[in-house]
């Protein structure tokens, strides 16, 4: 749902901007940024991209089938309208 490789590249460049010496606080500060960044985005109603394309591909297939059907039904009309004249 939330892509963790983008929240651990913010998390990373936050730590890489605070001073050697301050190491440890940095990855502890780290950790609480991913924590506090994962709960805020699954608080939010998106989907992510992966999600995105498979419901995407989901519905071509369906609108597919569907105008598939729409013919085959369009094909029963007319036969059926023939057979009624």
């Amino acid at each position: 749902m939330i892509n963790a490789k983008k929240i651990e590249e913010i998390a990373q460049q936050v730590t890489e901007s605070i001073p050697p010496g301050l190491k440890n606080l940095a990855n502890d500060f780290e950790d609480k940024t991913k924590t506090v960044i994962q709960r805020k985005l699954s608080q939010l109603d998106v989907v992510s991209r992966e999600e995105f394309d498979v419901q995407t591909q989901v519905l071509l297939k369906t609108r597919t089938q569907l105008n598939e059907l729409e013919k085959k039904i369009a094909e029963l009309e007319a036969k059926l309208a023939d057979k009624g004249e």
